[in-house]
């Protein structure tokens, strides 16, 4: 169950985190003057409410809290949405960067097998 350890769960976080700056980055650089700031902000604002607001209950990767709770496959399709949206906006800004963004991305699912399986059954194994 490497999904639920630690140390993919930090590899998560850390994700999670450059997913924001990320998003803040690559919407500044689609605006100018005000609204440049305004999208850097608005953009990960909303990813961060949808992220922690909808879950799935008893998921050990978010403490098992669910504010709303949501089946697996939307949590899976919410997590999916604000990666591929991140990495989508920093490409205006660095492709490279987006390009790594999404390597990590793609590297964390596939480390993470068996939480998608609970995700999407809400069964272990």
């Amino acid at each position: 169950m490497f999904g639920f350890h630690p140390v993919n769960l930090g590899f998560r976080f850390l994700l999670e985190l450059a997913a924001l700056v990320g998003m803040a980055v690559g919407a500044y650089a689609l605006g100018t003057g005000v609204s440049a700031w305004l999208l850097a902000v608005a953009i990960p604002l909303v990813a961060m409410t949808a992220w922690g607001t909808f879950r799935v209950p008893g998921d050990a990767s978010a403490s098992g809290g669910a504010p709303i709770a949501v089946p697996g496959v939307v949590r899976l399709l919410i997590e999916l949405d604000v990666f591929a949206a991140s990495v989508f906006l920093l490409w205006f800004a660095s492709p490279r960067a987006a390009v790594l963004l999404a390597v990590a991305v793609v590297i964390h699912y596939a480390l993470s097998l068996d939480r998608i399986r609970w995700l999407l059954t809400g069964k272990e194994g």
